[in-house]
């Protein structure tokens, strides 16, 4: 077993106190970067850093970054949320240890989507129904996954239906 324990901080965001949902820093009682490119090639990390090590996941709908001493995740709903997601992260982390003999270590992350290629699919109007200044702001939070076709007010159906087939291919749901 490489990770025996954590100690564990929930906190709001100081840059909007305002904000309902939590964060999470688990601060690791192991180094556990030697497993961060066998965890990544288990379970396809979307964002991988080798210096300084770093792991970015997408799953159960949340951004998790695993550092060598550090876990970090966001958007929590409550404490109870953050520990069932620590616990999966450090039962994947161990297996990924234990099995790292038969595991070709990864050392990249997933594709990303092309900004370029979502602001094809836009209206390019700049009209702001989305919320957004801006369709090229719309296209970069597509591209990281925060927004979809849905959220273009403007956009025309057959464009919908490509954009989010396109998203689909990065960002599987």
């Amino acid at each position: 077993m490489l990770l025996t324990g954590f100690r564990k901080e929930l906190f709001r965001p100081e840059c909007n106190p305002s904000f309902t949902s939590l964060h999470c820093h688990a601060h690791l009682d192991q180094d556990v970067g030697e497993v961060l490119p066998y965890l990544n090639a288990a379970l396809g990390g979307f964002e991988y850093s080798g210096d300084p090590p770093s792991l970015t996941l997408r799953v159960h709908g949340k951004l998790i970054t695993v550092h060598p001493r550090l876990i970090a995740v966001n958007a929590l709903k409550d404490e109870e949320e953050a520990d069932r997601i620590l616990a999966w992260l450090m039962r994947e982390i161990n297996q990924a240890w234990r099995d790292r003999d038969s595991l070709e270590p990864c050392f990249q992350g997933l594709p990303r989507p092309q900004l370029l290629e979502i602001l094809k699919l836009l209206p390019r109007s700049n009209c702001k129904k989305c919320g957004q200044p801006t369709c090229m702001v719309f296209a970069a939070q597509a591209a990281e996954g925060g927004k979809g076709a849905a959220g273009c007010p403007e956009l025309e159906p057959e464009k919908a239906t490509a954009l989010e087939g396109y998203l689909a291919r990065f960002f599987p749901e």
